[in-house]
């Protein structure tokens, strides 16, 4: 077995294995990211297989971001405590047995048990991953590689699970959208074990805030399930109301926990941090408008236009070249020479100018013409602004926290998501609503009724992109005010810059901190 580098390598960022690791982390990451989006095209196969109810289908996505969702701060403290290889192997084991489980599903519970199982295990692999990269990628120019490869794949996994889950569901079966997952994690775990060296010294020592785990896995279930049921049954119904409520009181809760123990399981400096707090919060924001984007086009190819599953996938690939593109060849390339917010505020701009663009949606609406260079910019734009994102999530913090803030990068994509789905699906229903209102009286003949029906929706589309523009711009803003981190030099020169002493202990020693460079 080859000799750990000790260390003052691995902090130099020249542990050997760095980039092999860095390939098999990828592909973990790739599975869990495209896994939210692979099963939504493969849903209506598996719903008459199985028999499952309309009322209960909606489960199949629910399970899987309700569990994810909710333990993600768990899993970020697990790995930083436990180490975080061991935590992204064995997330990777049991993310692929629940894969096969899913894959192997007889009936409705078992279903619906296998995506919960992915989403627990996705909550211990998720943060593992980046936290890996966090602490394994010290050198600025090779960060801002890595932390590009791992934006595009962030930024793009979902469009990418259209793409697959389109193709497997139409050509093989939709247990494929399960299984495909099972040689993705033998691969990276395989990979994992033999190359990965987690630098030593960076682990959390300290003991479990179980008060704490139990307050935020509660809270974030809570909110999550809010907003799915109001998607459902609508906002003002009780039991929406009610998880709302459940979810402030139980965030709140913790909140004032974290602030009082000597353990937090979430250290209050880490989402403080204005450059943090700002990434947290524009990726969550931008991820809202990106996922009602993903069902909105989706409905809009196959409903409207008539698209197959996998013509509905390949519609999509401009937007995951132009993420790759953004993030690799954009981001990476500028992150040590400007500012992050000069990378990512005119990155969520450009998006912004993409989403404007696919307000212009109308029935006849020309792919080429028209949604071509909308997902072209949407791409670039989003894979500008994530990639600066990702490697800002995990800037100045200790490495003993490496994990749990990497969680919250996931917590606010998740929770973004949530929120996307519901809120813009919600807006754009009642858009259509009331557009068939006003115009019913126009269609007494059937071809007209089903044009009108098809008009209707793409209004109702339309209606929800402009909040996703206004949403898109609101991000552009957080980042300009709130995220002033500078391009280049080490984490000292950043220190200096901008008077911070998050890496600070209470008694005055101070604890190293990640170099970040930006």
């Amino acid at each position: 077995m080859p000799e750990t580098p000790s260390p003052a390598t691995a902090q130099a960022g020249l542990d050997p294995r760095r980039w092999k690791a860095l390939a098999f982390i990828a592909i973990a990451q790739l599975m869990v990211v495209l896994d939210a989006t692979i099963v939504n095209i493969a849903l209506p196969s598996a719903q008459t297989d199985l028999g499952i109810s309309d009322a209960n289908r909606q489960w199949v996505i629910t399970a899987y971001a309700l569990a994810f969702g909710g333990l993600l701060l768990f899993g970020g403290r697990i790995a930083d405590m436990w180490g975080r290889k061991r935590a992204f192997v064995t997330g990777l084991v049991g993310f692929a047995a629940a894969s096969a489980l899913g894959g192997a599903a007889s009936g409705e519970a078992m279903l619906l048990a296998a995506r919960a199982l992915q989403g627990a295990f996705g909550a211990l692999l998720a943060p593992a991953a980046l936290s890996l990269l966090a602490v394994m990628f010290t050198d600025g120019k090779e960060r801002a590689k890595a932390f590009g490869i791992y934006g595009a794949i962030a930024g793009g996994g979902g469009a990418i699970g259209l793409i697959l889950g389109g193709v497997l569901t139409e050509y093989l079966d939709w247990r494929w959208t399960f299984y495909v997952n099972v040689p993705f994690a033998v691969v990276a775990a395989l990979g994992a074990a033999s190359v990965i060296r987690e630098p030593s010294g960076t682990r959390n020592r300290s003991a479990l805030d179980i008060p704490g785990v139990v307050l935020s896995t509660l809270g974030l279930v809570s909110l999550v399930y809010g907003f799915t049921r109001a998607e459902t049954d609508g906002w003002s119904e009780g039991g929406t109301i009610g998880m709302f409520v459940a979810a402030a009181v139980l965030l709140g809760a913790f909140a004032l926990v974290e602030s009082k123990v000597r353990a937090p399981l979430l250290p209050l400096r880490v989402v403080t941090d204005r450059n943090r707090g700002g990434v947290y919060l524009s990726l969550g924001l931008a991820v809202i408008a990106m996922f009602g984007l993903f069902l909105f086009l989706t409905y809009y190819l196959q409903v409207v236009k008539d698209y197959s599953p996998v013509r509905t996938g390949v519609a999509f690939l401009p937007m995951v070249v132009g993420m790759i593109t953004g993030s690799t060849q954009i981001g990476a390339r500028l992150m040590n020479r400007v500012p992050a917010r000069l990378l990512m505020a005119p990155g969520f701009l450009t998006a912004a100018l993409g989403m404007l663009l696919l307000t212009q949606l109308e029935v006849d609406s020309s792919y080429p013409a028209l949604i071509l260079p909308a997902m072209v910019l949407l791409g670039l734009g989003l894979g500008t602004a994530f990639m600066p994102a990702m490697s800002l999530a995990t800037h100045g913090v200790r490495p003993s926290d490496a994990g749990v803030a990497s969680a919250m990068v996931n917590t606010s994509q998740q929770v973004g998501g949530a929120i996307g789905t519901a809120l813009l699906n919600t807006i754009a229903a009642s858009a259509t609503t009331s557009y068939v209102t006003s115009h019913v009286g126009e269609a007494t003949s059937k071809p007209a009724q089903k044009m009108l029906q098809l008009e209707a929706m793409v209004h109702g589309y339309t209606s929800a992109i402009w909040w996703a523009v206004g949403i898109l711009l609101v991000s552009a803003t957080i980042v300009t005010v709130f995220v002033n981190a500078r391009g280049g030099g080490n984490q000292a020169a950043q220190k200096k810059l901008d008077g911070e002493t998050d890496g600070d202990t209470p008694g005055g020693e101070p604890e190293p901190v990640l170099a970040a460079m930006h």
